[in-house]
């Protein structure tokens, strides 16, 4: 839909329910108790399984400003395995690489990411991801494009 920019611009077509997806939204995000570099990790992993280049380009600098190292940044870009990354960025990393890559988190990752965040808080971590999902599956829907200057910086297979 031309003229659209970004998941605020869709969510005119929702005016119901825009406001209930901005709370949740809020509170997933500054809220529940991440870090920033928790959040940013989260999302950029979920943005990277679910190639959406506009997330993508839109929370890669947020990332880095939250203290996301370059090196996580490019571990997640690149699909890289998670060498020499720490446990708790790993976590979320792999988490997010079982639920949108294989459909299914091994019991054996759910069991350290329980033991690292809590049941709440990993349920939690997965409903932030989820919400993300669904803002990509928002942006797919109207193939939303970069903001005019802006350079894809993920490659899409």
């Amino acid at each position: 839909i031309a003229g659209l920019q970004g998941p605020g611009g869709v969510q005119l077509y929702l005016p119901k329910i825009a406001a209930q997806m901005n709370a949740i939204n809020r509170f997933l995000r500054f809220e529940a108790g991440f870090t920033g570099r928790q959040r940013e990790i989260a999302i950029l992993i979920t943005a990277r399984e679910l190639n959406s280049q506009f997330e993508w380009v839109a929370h890669e600098q947020v990332a880095l400003k939250e203290g996301v190292p370059p090196a996580v940044i490019d571990i997640i870009k690149h699909r890289k395995p998670l060498t020499n990354v720490e446990e708790g960025d790993a976590i979320i990393i792999e988490l997010g690489r079982e639920m949108w890559r294989d459909h299914k988190v091994k019991p054996e990752t759910f069991a350290r990411a329980k033991a690292h965040f809590g049941a709440t808080k990993l349920v939690e971590l997965g409903t932030l991801m989820g919400n993300y999902a669904a803002t990509g599956a928002l942006l797919s829907l109207v193939d939303m494009q970069l903001h005019a200057g802006s350079r894809p910086s993920m490659p899409i297979p």
